[in-house]
């Protein structure tokens, strides 16, 4: 655990009042998931993405998504080489363990669905010929609020569920605000982060945080709750069984990262919204007065909350 809260430390020179968010990219890396970072432009989603990957002694690449970028920019393709007189296979940015897929919701449709086989699967096809990427693979996209941005493209439901999360970033507070004012006027702090993780400590923290005991009674709760999203008036299509496994992995990655070795109803409790609210998609009634994340917390509070246990 002193890996962790080096990682705290080391995301603290550089971002203000984002402790929550830096463990929740933390129990993405090590479950094998992928964040969505979501608000209005300035507001630190970018930096934090980058800050998290200097972090990490891995292969790092960012795309920069606009409705010109094309699928093959982001997978790769197959060239011919006149000197060889051969086909050669150039892979794209894909091939890393961390990307950054910057403004996501700026690319067309067709671009966005060439991230799907590999978020799902850990792995790409080109012409036919496929590459399986070395673990760990972390997909983090960035997107500002799509109501308010004209040149977007809204996210399709099959592209939001492979998100293990989806944290929305607040403002900063007044006094928080003033520390960012301070931190960068003379100097980059982002030059002063230091390395915490290589591979192989996040191939074994990856272990340890499946050892996380889920006891009967949290599946149940689990269970209850996206199923609960299924039958709610207010909310058209509900959380897929995929929702029901990321929340499970979701809850151990938060018990394992606050020191337990079991999970509690209140992991469960205080991941759900990350994990819940985007993969659900209201009515047409509902979403005039309603946003995704109230819904959520209301099947929170209707479901029965279990005795913690960790039999």
């Amino acid at each position: 655990m002193s890996l962790l809260q080096n990682l705290k430390e080391e995301m603290n020179k550089v971002l203000v009042g984002k402790e929550t968010e830096t463990e929740l990219l933390m129990i993405s890396l090590l479950q094998g998931g992928h964040v969505l970072l979501e608000s209005v432009p300035g507001t630190g989603k970018t930096l934090l993405a980058k800050t998290f990957s200097h972090c990490i002694r891995a292969d790092f690449k960012r795309v920069q998504f606009t409705p010109d970028v094309l699928p093959s920019d982001v997978t790769g393709i197959q060239y011919f080489n006149p000197k060889s007189q051969e086909f050669e296979l150039r892979p794209g940015p894909i091939v890393t363990n961390v990307l950054l897929a910057d403004e996501i919701n700026r690319a067309t449709p067709r671009t966005q669905a060439s991230l799907l086989e590999v978020m799902e699967e850990k792995q790409i096809t080109i012409d036919g010929e496929t590459i399986t990427l070395p673990p760990p693979f972390m997909t983090i996209a960035t997107q500002n609020p799509v109501e308010s941005q004209q040149g977007t493209f809204p996210l399709p439901a099959a592209q939001l569920d492979r998100f293990l999360m989806k944290i929305p970033f607040t403002y900063p507070t007044m006094e928080d605000e003033r520390t960012i004012l301070k931190r960068f006027v003379s100097k980059d702090p982002l030059k002063e982060v230091n390395k915490v993780f290589d591979l192989a400590q996040i191939q074994a923290l990856s272990q340890e945080v499946k050892s996380v005991h889920v006891s009967h009674d949290i599946e149940t709760y689990i269970l209850s709750l996206t199923r609960s999203t299924r039958e709610n008036e207010k909310i058209a299509i509900g959380a897929s069984p995929r929702a029901s496994l990321a929340l499970l992995k979701a809850a151990q990655g938060h018990a394992y990262v606050k020191g337990r070795d079991y999970i509690t109803p209140e992991d469960v409790r205080t991941i759900t919204p990350y994990v819940l609210a985007h993969r659900i998609h209201l009515t047409a009634e509902a979403s005039l007065t309603r946003t995704n994340e109230e819904i959520i917390e209301n099947v929170i509070e209707e479901i029965d909350v279990p005795v913690e246990s960790r039999v």
